[in-house]
């Protein structure tokens, strides 16, 4: 067995289609993995002595591969042994995928954190590098923010000894991972031979950009393709406004007209043009070379196409309130900053408040209850979501029209 030298916290789908994947390269790293909170998944996989299957969905075929990285899993609830683990000498990385919502202050990323950190400092480990992998913008910056107001509230010598001995990884990530369903998993017991209760349906397309330091050593994920960059900004940029924009557009105007999937959405030709329009006025701000920004554009139409990749835009709708503002705001507000109205952003816009007030696919955000009180009122959505704009008199009414319009045609 590999020995335990990761920590990861978050032991959803995305993580086993992607960190631990690429971690499977390297033999002499294992991955000890944390729920977020229930015990479900950590308890079948533990019965599985962590193995499941990863099946990479093409177009036309399946291609099943047994992942053996994840050597321990374990609840979230599980704060005794989280501590222990990341306390270990052995353990150099901890990486992280939850949510956005998880690194608000006093959040679960900061509060597990700043547990296992002080554990680590009691024992006298070491060094240690922290990952997130989340879809937020700097989030290597966002996560060392988030622990360092809580350690210095609670035990200044502690937020000392993490600056001395903390590194804080800023990374982008992409792996389109849906949702396991109930026929997945039986499709996957008749193809393996085995009753793998808890496989990974992912697509063939990967990336994983990071730019940092790992002071305690780090798993060989060149080895799966993994790039390490001097700066992330401009792939993260790429791939949050393209792909998570592109997204939160699909799950908003594609569910309130009908669609379910991404595939479906993105083959009605309205969504198409509108997802079209939106990457037109998001590559104005991306700052990569025209080509690659067309090449990128290509393939994510490719996935997006993928029939077979049923990647759920109620999935994708979920904590609009949080992905909103990263996603789809600074192209709105840059695009009126230089004097144009950006209809690709304030279709989105349009299309989540519609969303608040009951239309596609069903509101699941923990943050959601101020906006769905204010649904009723651009203006007031407006007023809470970005402040600064509440009084752009034109973009409060390109987005009333853009309701309208929906409405229209629902």
């Amino acid at each position: 067995m590999r020995p335990v030298r990761v920590v990861h916290l978050g032991l959803g789908g995305f993580f086993r289609a992607h960190q631990a994947w690429y971690t499977g390269f390297d033999e002499e790293w294992g991955i000890a993995a944390f729920t977020g909170r229930s015990a479900g998944l950590a308890e079948a996989l533990t019965r599985q002595d962590g193995r499941y299957t990863l099946v990479v969905r093409g177009p036309d075929s399946d291609d099943l591969q047994v992942q053996e990285s994840v050597v321990a899993a374990y609840a979230g609830s599980d704060a005794t042994t989280w501590r222990s683990l990341v306390a270990d000498p052995a353990v150099s990385v901890v990486t992280i995928t939850m949510t956005e919502a998880a690194y608000a202050p006093d959040g679960v990323v900061a509060d597990r954190l700043v547990a296992g950190l002080s554990a680590r400092r009691l024992a006298g480990s070491g060094p240690i590098a922290i990952v997130s992998c989340d879809n937020l913008p700097g989030n290597g910056e966002v996560t060392a923010r988030v622990v360092h107001e809580l350690a210095a509230r609670l035990d200044p010598a502690l937020d000392e000894w993490i600056s001395a001995h903390v590194s804080f990884v800023t990374t982008m990530v992409d792996r389109i991972t849906p949702k396991t369903t109930d026929s997945d998993v039986r499709e996957v017991a008749e193809a393996d031979g085995w009753a793998d209760a808890a496989p990974v349906i992912t697509e063939p397309y990967t990336e994983w950009i990071l730019s940092g330091d790992f002071p305690a050593g780090r798993p060989a994920w060149e080895r799966g393709g993994a790039r390490f960059v001097d700066d992330v900004v401009p792939h993260e940029t790429r791939k949050l406004l393209l792909l998570n924009g592109g997204h939160s557009l699909l799950a908003y105007a594609g569910s309130a007209r009908g669609h379910e999937t991404v595939a479906e959405a993105v083959a009605d030709p309205d969504c198409r043009a509108w997802l079209e329009q939106w990457w037109d006025e998001a590559c104005r701000h991306v700052p990569l070379p025209d080509d690659e920004l067309t090449a990128y554009r290509a393939a994510l139409l490719e996935r997006f196409a993928n029939p077979r990749i049923r990647h759920t835009l109620a999935q994708i709708a979920a904590d609009g309130s949080q992905k909103i503002p990263i996603r789809v705001l600074p192209v709105l507000r840059a695009e009126r900053a230089d004097g144009r109205m950006p209809t690709g952003a304030v279709r989105i816009l349009a299309a989540w408040i519609d969303h608040l007030r009951g239309f596609g696919a069903p509101v699941s955000d923990a943050g959601a209850q101020p906006y769905i009180e204010r649904a009723g009122s651009v203006r007031e959505v407006l007023s809470l979501l970005a402040p600064d704009l509440d009084g752009d008199q034109d973009l409060i009414a390109e987005t009333e029209r853009l309701v309208q319009e929906s409405k229209a045609n629902r």
